[in-house]
């Protein structure tokens, strides 16, 4: 059980770039949680995985020399969420289709994968972690950084920032 949710349901094997696909495979998922649940229910689902995460991430990093192993993509699957709950939010509050804002969804994935690839400050503390809550805890904050950077995309494409 272990494997297959720290892998995504095995998303994390696709070669190249598993985070990517991981994050893909996320990305992809998220759509029918939120047309089902909404902003509240992708949220609730995010929580949800990253306790199912952390537990994953630790069963199999365990007595591994590796603390995070390019096919463990359940830390991509939350960062990616995290990055997208300003997207569902705003289709929510705005009452349009969630892929009316189809611009959101590629700013989230874009920003969340430049976070998450190149690890600026706070994110690369947590990677540097070497347990799995380091795993975990990297690309939450890269979907906190890409959130961030959705809102203000976001603001600045509406014109509240003109």
């Amino acid at each position: 059980m272990s494997r297959i949710i720290a892998t995504f349901l095995y998303s994390g094997y696709l070669k190249p770039a598993p985070g990517t696909w991981g994050s893909l495979a996320g990305l992809i998922v998220a759509y029918p949680i939120a047309l089902c649940s909404g902003w509240l229910g992708l949220l609730i689902c995010t929580i949800i995985a990253f306790a199912a995460g952390l537990w994953a991430t630790t069963d199999m990093t365990r007595g591994a020399a590796d603390h995070d192993p390019s096919e463990i993509v359940i830390d991509e699957v939350v960062g990616i969420w995290i990055a997208l709950l300003p997207v569902v939010y705003g289709a929510s509050m705005m009452q349009v289709e969630l892929f009316a804002l189809w611009p959101g969804w590629i700013a989230a994935f874009a920003l969340f994968r430049l976070f998450d690839i190149t690890k600026p400050w706070l994110v690369g503390w947590a990677d540097k972690r070497d347990d799995a809550m380091g795993v975990m805890l990297d690309d939450v904050i890269a979907g906190i950084f890409a959130a961030i950077g959705v809102i203000a995309l976001a603001a600045l494409a509406h014109g509240v920032l003109m």
